[in-house]
């Protein structure tokens, strides 16, 4: 099994992945537990003077005011974890509680939050057990952290509340460490508060919703050049020079992909030769690449904002390496959240356009010569008709989805938290846009190839032909009389989201960006 190991200096977007989605495990570094027991000793020195510090010796939010003698410190650490899991709603994905715990260990093995070596251990250890704490879909506002979420995984810790064993079970975290020999934390001074104070929920969303989309980028790329190759356009518009006068990167690659799908064509160029000459192709087909290398340029951006975050230590207060313990404002989702709004508007965009170029195929009076909604005896089968209608359905939600979670800020803690960044919900609502995305790319790409496949004599790409023949294999049926769509739909999405639409055509175009 794959193994990642936690230092002092942040991780990677690969190493997130690893842990959430192929359950990695976790090994903290020697460097990571010196510089946990460094902190400590900090921490400890300074619970032992009689001057308040905020997170050790004070409450919390707008209770900082209160100095907490030591007899019940341990105490107000407990009850900061029990009073903020406070969640609501449906249950949490088992693959973000993953990246939310990681992340958050991330943070405490950096050496700046006091949290002492064996508190981190347990984290990994209730990781490498596959344990996986039940946190609720409501309860961040992105802002002080993900509090509620990072509540319930500490609440695990603990040995209290509710979570999921590595069998799928849900059970008593209380038995379920004791099943796996994992005692529960006794927590000290400022570890409740440390446990809790993070960006790791929402990042750990955009980590993974930026490999998901790097991948539907890649994909929609391909079913564009089929659509194209469907449609029989022109590919001229796909030459490197003209991109070259307007270099955004993205563009160039999304146009190099096309290209390369379109090589060998014998579709292409009939534009000027069917029934329908047309000077040029729609906007849905001639500015694919702009608008799939606009969103590529907004997700190279996004995956800077991750690395960043990735490498930071975000925690209040921290411990400073001349021993300092100072209050700050680093947990402030801004920077994530604004980027997770980001992706969900060029994630809408892409879908809409990918919308249109499926219409365009069905339509007898704009396909140039395809049967009407690609049926195969159009009256007594209304072949893709509704297809289309789940696919508009599909995007009029992208666009709902699009609507920024970031421009919004609703005060809490007494007016103490008075400004917030709903990163959380801008997470939430861009983890449905992506896979909503992938339902759209997925309907186009069932359109474009049995568009191809009922243009008679003529020869699609080989990379055309590729993908076609792997779609079939996988189950997906081409053209024919009317038949129950729905499973062909799901059968497809699934060939997209798993990446297999990509194997297909790569052995014949060379890797694709």
């Amino acid at each position: 099994m794959h193994t990642v190991v936690v230092g002092t200096s942040g991780t990677t977007a690969e190493d997130v992945i690893a842990v959430a989605r192929g359950n990695a495990r976790i090994e903290l570094s020697a460097e990571a537990v010196a510089a946990l027991a460094a902190a400590r000793g900090i921490v400890d020195a300074l619970a032992a003077k009689p001057e308040p510090v905020y997170g050790v010796s004070t409450g919390f939010g707008a209770l900082a005011s209160r100095h907490i003698s030591p007899e019940l410190r341990a105490q107000l650490q407990r009850n900061i974890v029990r009073s903020h899991a406070a969640g609501m709603g449906p249950r949490v994905e088992r693959e973000v509680v993953r990246a939310l715990m990681f992340l958050r260990l991330k943070t405490v093995c950096s050496g700046h939050t006091g949290v002492r070596p064996e508190v981190a251990q347990t984290m990994a250890d209730v990781l490498n057990a596959g344990i996986t704490p039940v946190v609720h879909e409501y309860g961040s506002l992105g802002c002080s952290g993900d509090l509620a979420p990072l509540s319930h995984c500490a609440l695990t810790l603990m040995g209290e509340g509710d979570a999921e064993g590595p069998d799928g079970t849900l059970r008593p975290a209380g038995e379920l460490l004791a099943a796996h020999g994992i005692a529960p934390v006794e927590l000290r001074e400022k570890e409740g508060l440390a446990l809790l104070n993070g960006t790791d929920g929402m990042l750990g969303m955009l980590v993974m919703a930026l490999a998901d989309l790097q991948r539907l980028y890649t994909s929609a790329d391909i079913t564009a050049a089929l659509s194209l190759e469907a449609l029989l356009g022109t590919d001229k518009v796909l030459a490197p020079e003209l991109h070259a006068i307007r270099p955004h990167p993205g563009q160039g690659v999304a146009a190099a992909n096309m290209s390369a799908v379109l090589k060998g064509s014998g579709l292409t160029g009939h534009y000027q030769q069917d029934d329908a000459p047309r000077v040029q192709d729609a906007y849905s087909v001639r500015c694919a690449p702009q608008v799939a290398g606009a969103g590529r340029d907004t997700l190279a951006h996004a995956r800077l904002v991750a690395d960043r975050e990735l490498a930071s230590a975000v925690d209040n207060p921290v411990v400073l390496p001349d021993g300092r313990v100072e209050s700050n404002g680093n947990f402030h989702g801004a920077p994530v959240a604004y980027v997770l709004d980001f992706l969900a508007i060029v994630a809408a965009d892409l879908g809409s356009i990918a919308e249109r170029r499926t219409d365009r195929l069905l339509d007898k009076n704009r396909s140039h010569g395809l049967p009407p909604f690609l049926a195969d005896d159009a009256g007594v089968d209304s072949g893709l008709m509704i297809a289309q209608y789940t696919q508009a359905a599909l995007v009029s939600e992208m666009k709902r989805l699009a609507v920024p979670a970031s421009a919004d800020s609703i005060p809490s803690s007494a007016m103490q938290e008075d400004h917030v960044s709903m990163g959380w919900s801008a997470a939430r609502k861009l983890r449905t846009a992506v896979a909503n995305l992938s339902r759209i790319i997925a309907v186009e790409l069932y359109a474009a190839t049995r568009a191809i496949e009922l243009r008679d004599g003529l020869t699609p790409a080989p990379a055309s032909q590729a993908a076609i023949a792997a779609l079939r294999a996988a189950g997906v049926q081409g053209p024919g009389p009317d038949r129950f769509l729905s499973p062909d739909l799901e059968a497809a999405d699934v060939f997209v989201r798993d990446g297999k639409l990509i194997e297909a055509v790569e052995p014949v175009t060379g890797p694709l960006a």
